[in-house]
């Protein structure tokens, strides 16, 4: 083997938090090779979509908040050196009925961590944001910094700051196996084996998305992908639904968790269904083909309760969330290789966290630790 075909650290997906990955460790001064098997960006995983949700209210847990606040120092980093917004503050809406844990866990960070917020009843934020017509017994948690990433331009600014430090990125390349070159519990190197080629390096970051247990024995049956439906519908009251006019949302009705988007890059309101219909794929057999089912379960919630914006549809997009058993991320070492650290399990709440899963990435690969508190997110959890 060619010394050319050595290097640092190689990434295994260059997505949301691969070329992150790549570029905190290009950053940093190490030799970086980023695998991606589709295109760089591309629409067949969980980085797409136009527009993806950032918040600091945080109902999934107050843990979470200590990061965002440093995603969003690094994605505001990011964006000075890229030619197009990546981040845009609309604020954030956490609605549901008031005991329910969306409404209670959003305002409980907000109080937890200071941040400011207001709670607003349903009249009250249709008053202010006359594109929501919700529940009349739903509360909201109203926080004015948050607002959506755009997730094409996120990835596409992260691999450009890796190519300004030096990482080559190869994409139309997909990864057939690795492998340590000093066994279990060897700290040696790795070898990786593509369908173009063999290279070797001292670490190896694995942030494959949708097919991380294929890399992953350990993550098999611990994340597990999910079909996920997109929707954009034409407003019939634009005006309500434009960025400066409609925060992002995270809504509990009876018919589900939903969240949202002002309209943007697309002409339409834009609506997905957490656990669309609760369906386990493998992500190479996935029916990638919005189905009229999917349109309906989508709009059922516009007409109900964005009554404005149940135009016309636009657009309809698959994705797909790769879930672990506690919705929490996995980013840790794997024990057997250390000098393997995987990013995993994202389960839908997880691109907004990209950049500083990069540097948390980085930190693990070159420093073997970090300073960010990482311990919920630890791979033998499930033991």
């Amino acid at each position: 083997m060619s010394d050319a075909d050595r290097y640092d650290a190689i990434v295994i997906g260059v997505g949301g938090m691969g070329s992150a990955a790549a570029a905190h460790l290009a950053e940093r001064g190490a030799d970086v090779l980023g695998l991606e098997r589709y295109d760089v960006p591309h629409g067949m995983g969980s980085s797409h979509g136009v527009t993806r949700i950032i918040r600091l209210a945080y109902y999934e847990h107050p843990s979470y908040v200590p990061l965002l606040r440093r995603a969003y120092e690094l994605w505001r980093d990011l964006e000075a050196d890229h030619d197009r917004q990546l981040l845009h503050e609309t604020g954030s809406v956490d609605a549901a009925p008031p005991d329910d844990p969306l409404f209670e866990g959003s305002k409980r960070s907000c109080e937890d961590h200071d941040i400011p917020h207001e709670v607003l009843s349903s009249a009250e934020l249709s008053e202010r944001f006359p594109g929501y017509d919700l529940p009349d017994d739903h509360m909201a948690v109203y926080q004015p910094d948050g607002g959506f990433l755009w997730p094409e331009q996120c990835i596409v600014a992260h691999v450009q700051r890796a190519h300004a430090h030096g990482a080559e990125i190869r994409a139309r390349e997909r990864v057939q196996s690795w492998e340590s070159t000093g066994g279990a519990g060897a700290d040696d190197g790795v070898v990786v084996e593509t369908d173009r080629g063999t290279y070797e390096a001292s670490k190896l970051v694995i942030a494959a998305g949708a097919w991380a247990a294929e890399q992953v024995d350990a993550l098999e049956g611990i994340a597990v992908p999910e079909r996920q439906a997109l929707g954009w519908f034409q407003p019939t009251a634009p005006e309500q639904y434009s960025p400066d006019r409609f925060p992002v949302f995270n809504l509990q009705v009876p018919e589900g968790r939903y969240y949202g988007f002002p309209a943007f890059h697309v002409p339409g309101f834009k609506i997905g269904r957490y656990h669309h219909l609760d369906e386990t794929v493998d992500p190479d057999q996935m029916n990638r083909e919005p189905t009229s089912e999917d349109e309906a379960i989508l709009r059922d919630c516009t007409e109900r309760y964005f009554p404005a914006a149940a135009g016309p549809t636009q657009r309809l997009a698959t994705c797909m969330f790769t879930n672990t058993p506690d919705e929490h991320f996995v980013i840790d070492r794997l024990p057997d290789h250390p000098q393997v650290s995987v990013a995993a399990g994202f389960s839908g709440h997880g691109f907004k966290f990209a950049s500083v899963v990069g540097e948390i990435l980085a930190d693990l690969t070159l420093d073997g630790g970090t300073d960010h508190d990482v311990g919920m997110f630890s791979i033998d959890r499930f033991d």
